[in-house]
């Protein structure tokens, strides 16, 4: 048993599981005051549920030991297999892949990225969605989207640094995902996607229809996910070594040049770079680096964050020129953002880029894995969606929405004023 990565990998998975408060903390500044509670309480919500759901049978699904043989090949129902590490833990150590760390420590590790998964898609359905048909949606959709999806990236096995099994994504398309950016933000993107149909407009949809009411909370969320992020990349190695390293750097220069991407758009279109733009900018650069932080030289990191931070800022507009109501811009973020740090892995990754004459087939191999993730994610979000619409009720009444709606929901404020204060 190796001590130094069962500590890297612990850690890394105690750095995921900050995010999802940190993404309540982004998220809830963003949204009207009257409304930051039941902002937060959807991430919330997600962690509690999808952790039982995970150690209950999630696991067993996305990290089946079928590998290429079946869809899914659910081998472990209602329980987990703690006497193998299973397939992708076993990349950890080449010399002894059996005895690197325990399987409880990747199943830990694995779990923050399936909760931040389903927590991520709340955002595009901000001030208008109630909290218990949250929890019914994010049940099903962690069932039979997120951890299937999850079995075909993140499951695989490696001898001499080659894929030899594992999900179809990462084996027979071939496919490279190093932390995600297929499984965890294309995949929440197209769902934020199909809620935002479902649900409908906010009242007064428009440009500039809500203001963040707490600029500082959304800062403070966009620190800690950043924080928790080099745990997600670097901590995708599964080892503390040079891989590690060089997704750690990128994840600091890549949200870095993200930043000035955004506020420069930002300058260009409204005079002003804006502290929300660039928090937003940082998390498309986190987004758009996740899929390609080991297989770049962190010059072409920072490229592909000066392109994700102005794509992603041009981006967040199309929900006012389509007619959809993206609350929290989740598509304009994570749906564009993955799909580039997806796609530029087939044009600068390290020996398989195509600028570095490697051909297509990587380029092509990257577009497939992306638009099936994206396609499957949100016709079967759409078809949940509507199916809960349509039976419990997914929207609040009007006049909470018009209102706020924590109060309502969850009987709560978030502020105390005046006479209330005490």
């Amino acid at each position: 048993m190796d001590q130094g990565n069962t500590a890297f990998v612990l850690i890394s998975a105690a750095l995921v599981l900050l995010m999802t408060p940190g993404l309540a903390f982004f998220y809830g500044g963003l949204v009207k005051a009257k409304s930051v509670v039941s902002m937060m309480m959807l991430s919330f919500g997600s962690l509690a549920l999808i952790a039982v759901l995970w150690v209950l049978y999630g696991y067993a699904i996305a990290f089946s030991n079928g590998g290429s043989s079946g869809f899914l090949g659910i081998d472990g129902w209602f329980g987990i297999d703690t006497s193998s590490i299973g397939l992708a833990a076993q990349v950890a150590d080449a010399a002894d892949p059996q005895g690197s760390f325990p399987s409880l420590a990747f199943v830990a590790f694995q779990a923050a990225f399936a909760i931040i998964s389903v927590a991520l898609i709340s955002g595009a359905i901000a001030d208008r969605a109630k909290f218990g048909a949250w929890m019914v949606f994010a049940g099903i959709w962690a069932t039979i989207v997120y951890f299937p999806v999850a079995n075909w990236v993140f499951n695989f096995t490696l001898q001499d640094g080659k894929v030899v099994d594992g999900g179809w994504i990462v084996y027979e398309l071939g496919a490279i995902d190093f932390a995600g950016g297929t499984a965890v933000h294309i995949n929440a993107g197209a769902a934020g996607l199909a809620l935002a149909i479902v649900l409908g407009k906010r009242f007064g949809f428009s440009k500039g229809i809500t203001q963040p009411h707490n600029v500082p909370l959304t800062l403070l969320g966009v620190a800690l996910l950043w924080f928790g992020w080099f745990g997600f990349n670097a901590g995708s190695e599964l080892a503390a070594d040079g891989v590690a390293a060089l997704a750690f750097v990128n994840t600091l220069a890549a949200p870095a040049a993200a930043m000035l991407g955004w506020i420069l758009v930002e300058k260009m279109q409204q005079g002003k770079a804006t502290s929300i733009g660039a928090g937003s900018g940082a998390i498309a650069g986190l987004v758009a680096i996740t899929p390609a932080c080991a297989v770049l030289d962190p010059l072409w990191a920072i490229a592909l964050g000066l392109v994700a931070g102005a794509l992603c800022a041009l981006a967040i507009n199309l929900k006012f020129s389509l007619g959809f109501d993206d609350s929290l811009d989740v598509v304009g973020i994570h749906l564009v953002g993955g799909v580039v740090g997806t796609l530029w892995i087939g044009l600068f990754g390290n020996g398989v880029g195509l600028f570095f004459g490697h051909g297509f087939d990587q380029l092509i191999a990257q577009a497939v894995g992306a638009i099936a993730v994206l396609v499957y994610s949100f016709v079967i979000s759409l078809v949940i969606g509507f199916a809960i619409e349509k039976t419990m009720g997914f929207r609040v009444r009007a006049e909470d929405e018009i209102a706020g709606i924590d109060t309502v929901v969850h009987g709560e404020e978030a502020y105390a004023f005046g006479a209330d204060r005490g």
